[in-house]
């Protein structure tokens, strides 16, 4: 995973290698190129898994006025490969870390999907699609907020 220094300066969070998929390119392709340019790793691409939707309406605009949807595909690193910071990394990346999928519920994944993908892996039943609505919505319930997630309170 790629790991990022947050925003606040208030430890880290980690991402999936993710990216625009450019002109001419398939989703597979963009995937390949954004892991080898992400965490400069060389990557089988498998199935597609997982499907987030972030809707700034549905959202308050959380994260932006951009409205997104990412393809996570379930991806093997090839053997010879080895995962490691680019010469030239994202704003605020501070490393690349492989994290085991038995410990992804100790690190803090954005888009928020750890759960699914440890269910994906051990054969349980998961979302293979979710909008980011929803997981605020987890969080607020978590947290003993059942308001809904267009009342402010609940972030």
């Amino acid at each position: 995973m790629v790991e990022f220094k947050d925003d606040e300066g208030e430890g880290v969070h980690y991402n999936l290698p993710a990216g625009g998929v450019e002109p001419g390119e398939t989703l597979t392709q963009a995937a390949v190129r954004e892991a080898r340019e992400e965490a400069c790793a060389d990557i089988e691409v498998g199935p597609a898994v997982f499907v987030y939707e972030y809707q700034p309406a549905c959202n308050d605009r959380l994260y932006g006025d951009t409205h997104s949807v990412g393809v996570t595909f379930a991806c093997r690193l090839k053997e010879t490969s080895e995962p490691r910071m680019p010469e030239r990394p994202d704003a605020n990346q501070i490393g690349v870390r492989w994290v085991p999928v038995a410990e992804l519920d100790q690190v803090q994944l954005y888009p928020e999907i750890a759960r699914d993908i440890m269910d994906y892996y051990a054969g349980r039943p998961y979302r293979n699609y979710v909008e980011e609505r929803e997981i605020q919505a987890e969080k607020a319930a978590r947290n003993g907020n059942n308001a809904g997630w267009g009342d402010s309170s609940a972030r």
